[in-house]
């Protein structure tokens, strides 16, 4: 197996466990209230970190990859363009369509009941995404280690609060710590096969990263600026300490962007 392989299964299998861990927390733990109370500024954290890797890192090399030779006229960047709005688009349709009550790190309390065909349907609409979140992994490792560490790390970020709010909502349709767990599993496992499916199927298509990688960003751009800056906005109100985490999400991006640029060479 190659290097890129095993760093796809090692992300790919801790960004599932980080589903896994939102669910876990609603049981009781001594862990539990400070992660609650912490969830809104991971997410700011988190955020601020996607929207940096997404414009920094990953839409310029998707414009690279679709550029011809140095010595020619650029190409027309239309299709990756099409393909972003694609990604962004279809998480629109799956967060807001197929499971209209899902809310990116809102906790839903139990007696807050809604119907099981809701929490199902917020789980198989998160399931398509957790699967590009996969996707996005494992293409951008494909391109270099460097890069694939930043989308693991951006993808990370939102997995905790992402397991948090479809635990709570399997808990609020009835179901209890095993429903959870199955629903929270679930979502982990399609991440992982999200980056599985991408290795072996690009081993075949070596062009497939140059069509993964501007969708699965479309998908990583909604979540962070659609999802995750409106929901912590709603919540927190003029918090300057949200929007310090926001912007501490950019700088750790840099910070680790120049670390990973000079251990590179």
């Amino acid at each position: 197996m190659t290097s890129s392989f095993w760093q796809i299964l090692i992300f790919g299998c801790l960004a599932a466990f980080g589903n896994i861990l939102g669910g876990l927390v609603l049981f009781p733990s001594r862990l539990q209230t400070y992660a609650k109370n912490s969830v809104r500024l991971i997410l700011a954290v988190g955020a601020g970190f996607m929207l940096a890797v997404t414009f920094i890192e990953i839409l310029p090399k998707a414009i690279e990859i679709w550029q011809p030779g140095i010595s020619h006229a650029p190409s027309d960047l239309a299709a990756p363009m099409v393909l972003l709005l694609a990604g962004y688009l279809l998480t629109q349709f799956l967060e807001h369509t197929i499971a209209p009550h899902f809310h990116l790190g809102e906790e839903v309390h139990a007696g807050e009941a809604i119907s099981v065909h809701s929490a199902y349907a917020a789980v198989a609409g998160m399931g398509i995404h957790t699967f590009f979140d996969g996707v996005m992994i494992a293409a951008a490792s494909e391109l270099s280690a460097g890069l694939g560490f930043l989308v693991f790390l951006a993808v990370a970020l939102h997995k905790f609060p992402e397991g948090l709010t479809v635990g709570s909502m399997v808990l609020a349709a009835g179901k209890g710590r095993t429903g959870v767990m199955v629903a929270t599993v679930t979502l982990g496992l399609t991440t992982l096969l999200g980056a599985l499916i991408f290795f072996i199927v690009g081993e075949g298509v070596s062009s497939l990263v140059r069509y993964a990688l501007p969708f699965a960003a479309g998908v990583t751009l909604y979540v962070a600026a659609s999802d995750l800056v409106p929901e912590i906005n709603h919540h927190s109100g003029r918090s300057v300490l949200v929007t310090v985490a926001m912007f501490l999400g950019v700088g750790l991006f840099f910070l680790l962007d120049v670390a990973l640029a000079g251990f590179s060479h």
